[in-house]
């Protein structure tokens, strides 16, 4: 009885092979650009960018969703939704719709975040839009209303640079996404697809030891997201 259990073992071996040819001959058929841009998306490396050195994310997905082409491989409803917004999204940056140098964007698995410096958002100290904030928010309106998207707008302050009315970052960071909230409340986006989350000073990108530093700690961050999952903490 003893002597056959290596037939087990040798059909098993063959069953393993068969699956790993026919994935190879799967793989064989995709096109280059669309397996890189798979893999990065299904890599490790899909954490939001804190780096000030590019305004388009080192992230793999983000510098990918211009080779992925749905109609290449069988993709999720989910997938489709993250490779259009981050396209879109992408293009609004290279289109100077928001500066580049004082901007960024990056992903992760719920969705896809756009970074603003809250220096060409706001007047210092203030709520008070700027002529580049008021471009962002365009920007922002024009996505929304082309994709059936969710949006938390998380505001960012320096420590330094809260002034009366505002006593505390807290509050300055906060009334600044409510008003962008607002802004986009008003023109014609539901209230219940979006949400203004205050951060004050408690998550910064850089230490807080140079003017340089905190003006990159100083930001608004846009970040879109599916309607299923506005209820999960992580977009918060």
């Amino acid at each position: 009885m003893g002597g056959g259990a290596w037939k087990v073992a040798y059909a098993d071996f063959v069953t393993a092979m068969m699956a790993f040819f026919l994935l190879l001959w799967v793989l064989s058929m995709v096109p280059p650009d669309t397996k890189a841009g798979l893999a990065a998306y299904f890599s490790g490396e899909r954490n939001f960018d804190s780096s000030s050195s590019s305004p388009v994310s080192n992230n793999p997905f983000i510098q990918n969703t211009d080779k992925i082409d749905a109609r290449d491989i069988k993709i999720s409803e989910v997938e489709q939704s993250h490779y259009a917004i981050a396209q879109k999204t992408r293009q609004m940056l290279m289109a100077d719709a928001v500066p580049q140098s004082a901007s960024g964007i990056s992903a992760d698995d719920v969705g896809v975040q756009l970074r603003v410096n809250s220096d060409v958002m706001f007047a210092p100290g203030s709520v008070e839009l700027q002529p580049g904030g008021a471009k962002v928010l365009a920007s922002v309106l024009n996505l929304m209303n082309e994709y059936n998207l969710y949006l938390v707008v998380r505001g960012h302050a320096d420590s330094t640079e809260a002034a009366p009315p505002y006593a505390s970052a807290w509050e300055l960071s906060g009334a600044r996404a409510s008003a962008m909230v607002n802004y986009l409340a008003t023109h014609g986006i539901k209230p219940t697809r979006m949400r203004a989350v205050s951060y004050g000073d408690t998550r910064p990108l850089k230490p807080g030891i140079d003017e340089q530093s905190r003006t990159l700690n100083r930001r608004v961050e846009f970040f879109f997201h599916r309607p299923e999952v506005m209820s999960y903490s992580v977009v918060y």
